[in-house]
């Protein structure tokens, strides 16, 4: 006998639906209890079933199929197992997804890195931050410095050939690292060692000008730990680097604007009128 309205299709419907979600929830129960009985690596094997099977379910929580669709379903003897093998057909599309994200994420991550790493030095101590309800941008700027310290050990491993420090070591880190942050970390390691006579007299007293924050005992944290001949060599560099970039005219005085330009233009003369030819009439 078939349903005489919308109402009785409906609930016809809503009828084989409750149905076909309850046959599934008890197959996933079934599969759950085999499951917890496996030995760890076969259940680390079905992990990823588990939880796609459980997607399935909580799908299906909001759906109602049509009654020829639901039918169809409730026919097999394992919809939920159906329904999962059909989406592993389709994981092609959800692996391009997963990559997407991988990729969109470390983007953000990259992004969120170089915001961190070219924000302003904090210029007080710790005392003053608790005082004053800072202590979070204390610990960010710590954290900072000390990646700095790190990258810059980093960059002379990788560029010190044993007799040579290539220029691109000033370069890796001055492109990451704010020009203000990478002066505090080597002023700051300058002045830990000032009795080390292999930092040259001209770089000691460069060091010596920046204003520090913290103890000394505070500051050892990001101290860099290269070889102090080779780590006078950076810092020369990174200076050199710095007066260079302050002795570059900006684009705007190399280029004039177009308005500026367009006003330098001599104004066009008009061509002189020529007499009227009477004889010509």
């Amino acid at each position: 006998m078939y349903p005489s309205s919308v109402k009785e299709v409906s609930i016809l419907n809503q009828d084989l639906t409750t149905a076909l979600y309850e046959a599934m929830a008890k197959e996933q129960a079934n599969f759950r209890d085999w499951l917890v009985k496996q030995p760890p690596e076969e259940i680390l094997n079905h992990t990823y079933e588990y939880t796609v099977r459980e997607d399935i379910l909580m799908a299906m929580e909001e759906l109602e199929l049509p009654r020829e669709q639901a039918e169809a379903l409730l026919s097999s003897p394992s919809p939920l197992a159906d329904v999962y093998r059909h989406f592993s057909d389709l994981e092609t599309g959800y692996m391009d997804l997963i990559r997407d994200s991988i990729e969109s994420r470390a983007q953000e991550k990259a992004q969120e890195q170089q915001q961190l790493y070219q924000s302003p030095i904090y210029p007080h101590d710790g005392p003053y931050a608790r005082e004053h309800g800072e202590l979070e941008q204390y610990r960010t700027s710590r954290k900072v410095n000390f990646a700095c310290k790190e990258a810059i050990e980093a960059a002379i491993r990788e560029n010190f050939d044993g007799i040579h420090l290539n220029p691109d070591a000033v370069k890796s880190i001055v492109g990451k690292f704010s020009e203000e942050r990478v002066s505090h970390v080597l002023a700051n390691t300058i002045q830990q060692k000032d009795w080390d006579t292999r930092f040259s007299n001209s770089n000691r007293s460069w060091a010596s000008a920046f204003p520090m924050f913290e103890p000394q005992d505070r500051r050892r944290e990001y101290t860099v730990e290269s070889h102090p001949a080779v780590l006078d060599g950076f810092v020369s560099l990174f200076r050199q680097e710095r007066e260079a970039k302050r002795e570059q005219p900006s684009q705007a005085a190399e280029k004039p604007s177009i308005r500026e330009q367009l006003a330098a233009r001599p104004a066009p003369q008009k061509p002189a009128s020529r007499p009227k030819d009477r004889e010509a009439r």
